[in-house]
Parts: structure tokens; C-alpha cells; sequence
């Protein structure tokens, strides 16, 4: 997906206040008001409250999230409906959203006010993502993607159940109308969907029954005399997008089972419990988070990239998600840490001037990113710092030990703990349940589903080769900081080649190393010395450490090759021998060009290589993989997933392989292949 700026919307009022987009020359709502167009239209016209009564999860999906009235009439009428879905799950796309300040101040119908003082507290910055806001602990989910409607809809990883058509009028804006519009949304609709919008207009009816839905005029209110409402009733039923969804769901009753009890496999429990799942986790160690996740303190923020490619956009919404959850650790959890702000300094040499002109060109917010001078820099951080920098509002510090704790406390009442329980061996039976198994060969426990979040023991367990992971050493340092001077003790954490956080516990830790093939686990003094000299180069009067004091701790983690995680669905061809014998194919593609269409193990999922951004990616990453297990809307758009993919790496093998071929097939006859001689 090319993403693109994000232009905020324009609100006028015309002189009965009501509000006018002049962009597109329309109204946001009728003059009777939005919650009176939201229940007649969206609600009523959808058959809702009474189609999602009783349903674990009902989806809804809006082409035009405007002002938000429709999300909040929806979210109020679950809240008030006795007989509600479970989980209320609502995507919405918008190109022109708010920004924050504005959104906050406008103004709500008494019934919606006190709901939209809580979504404006969560408003996100207007980025090119998929923004997950959650509420009511999880049991209603916003999925907000600001963008082009036509670049998002093929993009939704979601199985969708009713359809707000809210764009203004076609007329008006005829690209949220387009006919390949209503086919995409053919492909992502489940049985008997229904659709519901304001206008009337021929062409919008004729592309619904193009697209497989029959549509027909309804009543409409306030003077108007007739909306369009629809049901999805195909006569081909379309090509669906392939999903990352379980195999084989989970029972309601049953537990997930998550190995590892590391950032990682806390953060997939509590993920699975806002969707209404209970786990059981095994931590070989006697504490959560000691070895990778052990640190005292860790950092987290965003990227910029000059081309916004995937890795600046997984990074972007993976900080984006961080900051919510970490904000949640320290205001109700007691988890020490802050949100208040990152630099990362640009040691490349790029100047201000062409930093600004990278972000300018991407369209990327001040409340996301912004380039400072070394001045403010300074200023920002309270000590001198000698490069320019990108300052990440939303970025901060935590201890990472503490964020796992909160993951466990959100998950009370759905998670079983077991610590100092090793798991050796995976067994699948002949019924399709897997067994875990400990070094003697007994049976832990036994599950339809499976969550390997154990770092590199993922990778024994499963008998994995062809996963191009490395695993790295890494030493950080700390040394007191009552006696540094206070000018060289930052406010912010600074990173660049290298990381100094803020003073944590009265020391000041600063790192760290990185090392390949390197299997101590001893503090060493020569690590020390080059984690001072990586200090040196991110403050510009650096405090003079003597090392006598210094004090340290070594762990490691693993990275993947193009330096993403590992998040899904384990695919067959990642199997070991043992486990891959007797093990028919699930449904896949034989031709896995892209990681979507690889064959699955049923039942098995990974998520590992965080390397040194656990805290950044554990909250995002497993909210992934619980949208896989439990067939919710997948909070990443789809080439996102693709780039997580553990079946990446087969995908692009045999994309080569298959380039290779072709360039063997097109040689003319006789030639002689670079390299080879003719003997």
C-alpha cells in the first residue's frame, strides 16, 4: 500500500450550525440532527440492534467516518441493547479526519457526549495507519484507517457483517462511490451482510446489485423521502481476501496455550482476553520477563523513512499502539516508566533543512514526529546535545518488566500462570490436539491451539531451518547518577548509536552492545568501555565515568534478517522433519508467491524475533496474532501482515526460484550460464 498525506478536514457551520465540509461543498449530517440520521439510516436500516443480539462478535465496517456520529450511535446503542454481541468490532475509514484539538471540541448530542469525550481523549494523530482504539476493556474496538477509501478497502483483513455507507453525496464526491468500491466490498462481506446509506442515487444502487447486493429504497426521515438499504446475496459468490485466521478456531472453554512468559507471550494474553479467550501460559524461569525482557528500563518510538515503506509503517503503528498501553501500565498499574517524548538523533549527516522536507513529504504529523535543531534538542532533553534530531512526542521509557506485570494483571480472571515449566516437545495427535510436553516426556497439557512466544526456543520446538534469524548479545550499563553532574543527566531518553535513558532506581542506564556469536553471559569491562564511548556520542558534554562501578547486565534476543518479527500462523514448510511427518497439508496455495497463500499448521502460531524493540512491538504484534486466532478484524492492513508473515521468507525463496527459472527458460539454446565452462 503507497501511503500517502493526510489531509485534515475543514468543518464551517452554515447559519442553522450545521456543520459543512466546504472541501466537498456538503453536510456532515442533515439539518435534524446526526444521532436521528445514525439510528434511522446506519441502525435501523442495518436491522440493528437485533442482528447482533447473542453473537460473540459482530463487524461493522463505515465508508466515511466524518464527525464520528455514526460509531457513537452504534457504541451507545450496544451499551444500552441487554442482549448486545460480545465484542462490537467498528472499522471506518476517513480522508479528511480532524485533528485532535478540533475534534474535541465539537459539539455532541447530550446522548453522545460523554462517549465522545472518551474517544477524543484516544484520538490518534493523523497518520497513514490503521488506529486501533479500544474501549469498554476491549469489548469495543475502533479500527480507524485515515486514507483514500479505495487504497484501504482491499487492504481490510476482516470478515464484515454490516456496512455504513457514509461518503457524501455522489455528486459531491464521486470517488467514495466508484463501482470497484462496492466490489472489494463484496470480497470482505460475510454471508447475508447488510448495507445501509443515506442516498438514493441510482448509481449507488446499481453498483450495490452489481457487486452482489440486492438493494432497494427504504423510508428515509427528516424530509428525506427514501435511503438505500442492502443485503449481500451473490449469485457467484466473489473470490474472498485470504484471511490469517485459526485453522481451527479455539473453543469458547478452551485454553490458548502461550509458551514463553517474556513481553511477548504476556502481551498475547492479555490480547486474548480483551477478546474474551483464557490461555494458560508456561515461563520456563521463576519470574515473567527475565531473560530478553529483563532489562531495567527500555525504550520505544516510531520511524521515518524517506519512501514510508513497510518497515517505517509497522514501526510507525507499532509505537502508535506502545504508547497506548504503556500510558495504561503507568497510570494504572504502577509500572515505572514515561510517555513524554524520545529523540532520536540523525547521525548520518542529513541536515535539518532535508529532514524537514522528508517529513513535509510525507505528510507526517507534529503530534508524531517533528525535526529539531541541536538547540532544541538541548532544550528538550535539559543537556547539550550536538546533532539534529527527530523528536517522537508519543515516544518515552518503561520498564519492561513492569509493562509484562500489567499485561498479566489486564488478562486476570482469563490466564493461568505456571512459572519454572519447561516445555521440550510438541506432539500433534491424531485428533488434531497438541500435546506439550516437559524433558521427561509428560504431558503438560493439551490444546487445539498453541502460541510459541519463547524467543529462540520457538525455533527448537518447531525444528525450524529456513527462518534467516540470528541471535545477538547485548550488554547494557548503568553507573549511579547522584554523583554525575545534573547537567548531564537527560530528561527525555535519547537514541541513536546507542541509547542513555533518564535516571531509573538513582542510576543512569545507558548501552548497548551487539554481538553475534558471542554466547557469554559474563558482565565485561571492554562492553562497558564501548557503551561510555557510544554515551560520548550521544551528549555533547558526556559525564566522565570511572568503570570500577559500573554496573551491567548481559541477555539476548533474536532478530530476523529484514529486522521484523515473526507474527502468525506457523506455515507447514517451517516444520521440522518429526513434527512435519504425518502432517497433511492444510489449505494453502502449492504456489505461495505471497505469504497469505501459504499452507498453515493448524492450530500452531509464533510470535518471536522482537529483537530489541519488545516493548515497541509486543502490544501491536499480539494484538496480530489474537485477530488471527479468534477471527476478529486484523488491527494491521494486509501488506503489513505479509511483511510479519513467519511464511514470508518461503514466499520469497520461491519467488526467486521462480525468477530463476523463467531467466533459465528465456537463455537462448546453447548459451552458456555466467560462470560455467564448456569442458
Amino acid at each position: 500500500m503507497k501511503t500517502a498525506p493526510v489531509v485534515p478536514a475543514r468543518v464551517e457551520r452554515d447559519a442553522n450550525g450545521t456543520p459543512l465540509a466546504p472541501d466537498f461543498d456538503d453536510v456532515y449530517h442533515p439539518r435534524h440532527g446526526a444521532l436521528e440520521q445514525a439510528r434511522h439510516v446506519f441502525l435501523a436500516g442495518n436491522g440493528l440492534p437485533a442482528r447482533w443480539r447473542r453473537r460473540e462478535r459482530f463487524v461493522v465496517l463505515e465508508t466515511g467516518f466524518g464527525l464520528g456520529n455514526n460509531f457513537l450511535a452504534a457504541w451507545s446503542a450496544w451499551r444500552e441493547d441487554a442482549e448486545r454481541c460480545a465484542h462490537l468490532h467498528f472499522i471506518s475509514i476517513e480522508s479528511r479526519p480532524l485533528v485532535a484539538a478540533e475534534f474535541a471540541a465539537l459539539p455532541r448530542d447530550p446522548a453522545l457526549a460523554p462517549l465522545a469525550a472518551q474517544l477524543a481523549a484516544a484520538w490518534p494523530p493523523l497518520t497513514c495507519n490503521l488506529h486501533r482504539l479500544s474501549f469498554e476493556a476491549g469489548r469495543v474496538q475502533l479500527l480507524l484507517a485515515f486514507g483514500d477509501v479505495a487504497s484501504w478497502l482491499p487492504q481490510i483483513d476482516a470478515t464484515v457483517d454490516t456496512f455504513f455507507l457514509d461518503g457524501f453525496a455522489p455528486a459531491k464526491n464521486p470517488d467514495m462511490w466508484e463501482p470497484r468500491l462496492f466490489k472489494a466490498m463484496a470480497r470482505i462481506a460475510a454471508p447475508e451482510a447488510t448495507a445501509a446509506t443515506w442516498s438514493a442515487a441510482r448509481a449507488v444502487r446499481d453498483g450495490l446489485r452489481s457487486a452482489g447486493f440486492d438493494s432497494v429504497g427504504a423510508a428515509g426521515s427528516g424530509g428525506k423521502r427514501d435511503i438505500t438499504v442492502a443485503r449481500f446475496a451473490p449469485r457467484h459468490t466473489p473470490r474472498a481476501i485470504p484471511r490469517r485466521r485459526a485453522l481451527v478456531a479455539p473453543g469458547r472453554g478452551e485454553r490458548v496455550v502461550i509458551v514463553g512468559g517474556g513481553l511477548a507471550g504476556c502481551a498475547v494474553a492479555w490480547a486474548l482476553a480483551e477478546h474474551g479467550y483464557k490461555s494458560l501460559l508456561f515461563e520456563h524461569g521463576s519470574r515473567i520477563a527475565g531473560e530478553g525482557s529483563g532489562n531495567a528500563a527500555g525504550l520505544f518510538h516510531g520511524v521515518v523513512h524517506r519512501d514510508d515503506g513497510r518497515h517505517a509503517r509497522f514501526n510507525r503503528a507499532a509505537a502508535l499502539e506502545a504508547r497506548r498501553q504503556v500510558a495504561i501500565a503507568i497510570a494504572e498499574h504502577e509500572v515505572i516508566g514515561n510517555t513524554g517524548g524520545l529523540l532520536r538523533l540523525e547521525s548520518r549527516g542529513v541536515s535539518v533543512a532535508d529532514m524537514q522536507a522528508t517529513t513535509a513529504r510525507l505528510g507526517l504529523p507534529a503530534d508524531y514526529v517533528r525535526v529539531v535543531t541541536p538547540g532544541q534538542a538541548s532544550a528538550l532533553a535539559g543537556v547539550a546535545i550536538g546533532a539534529p534530531a527527530w523528536f517522537y512526542p508519543g515516544g518515552g521509557w518503561v520498564d519492561p518488566r513492569g509493562l509484562a506485570r500489567s499485561f498479566l494483571e489486564r488478562a486476570e480472571g482469563r490466564l493461568d500462570l505456571r512459572l519454572g515449566v519447561e516445555v521440550a516437545a510438541l506432539r500433534r495427535d491424531l485428533d488434531g490436539r497438541w500435546r506439550l510436553l516437559d524433558p521427561a516426556g509428560d504431558e503438560l497439557a493439551s490444546t487445539t491451539t498453541v502460541v510459541l512466544a519463547n524467543a529462540g526456543g520457538a525455533l527448537e520446538l518447531l525444528g525450524a531451518s529456513e527462518w534467516p534469524i540470528a541471535r545477538q548479545r547485548g550488554q547494557v550499563s548503568a553507573v549511579a547518577a547522584p554523583p554525575l553532574p545534573a547537567a548531564t543527566m537527560p530528561r527525555l531518553p535519547i537514541a541513536g548509536s546507542g541509547y542513555v535513558l533518564p535516571p531509573n532506581g538513582g542510576r543512569l542506564w545507558f548501552g548497548a552492545t551487539s554481538q553475534e556469536d558471542d554466547d557469554s553471559m559474563a558482565v565485561r569491562g571492554e562492553d562497558h568501555r564501548e557503551n561510555v564511548a557510544r554515551l560520548g556520542r550521544l551528549l555533547a558534554n558526556a559525564p566522565d565515568i570511572d568503570l570500577e562501578p559500573v554496573d551491567g547486565r548481559v541477555s539476548f534476543r533474536y532478530s530476523s534478517i529484514d529486522r521484523l518479527p515473526l507474527v502468525g500462523a506457523v506455515p507447514l514448510s517451517a516444520l521440522g522433519p518429526e513434527l512435519r511427518a504425518g502432517l497433511a497439508a492444510a489449505p494453502g496455495s502449492v504456489r505461495p508467491e505471497q505469504p497469505r497463500f501459504a499452507p498453515r499448521v493448524p492450530g500452531l502460531f509464533v510470535f518471536t524475533a522482537l529483537g530489541s524493540r519488545g516493548i515497541g512491538w509486543s502490544a501491536l504484534g499480539a494484538q496480530v496474532l489474537a485477530s488471527a486466532i479468534t477471527g476478529a478484524p486484523a488491527p494491521l492492513e494486509a501488506d503489513l501482515l505479509d511483511a510479519i508473515d513467519p511464511a514470508r521468507f518461503a514466499s520469497r525463496s520461491f519467488r526467486r526460484a521462480g525468477t530463476t527459472r523463467i531467466r533459465e527458460a528465456q537463455r537462448p539454446e546453447g548459451a552458456i550460464a555466467a560462470g560455467s565452462m564448456d569442458t
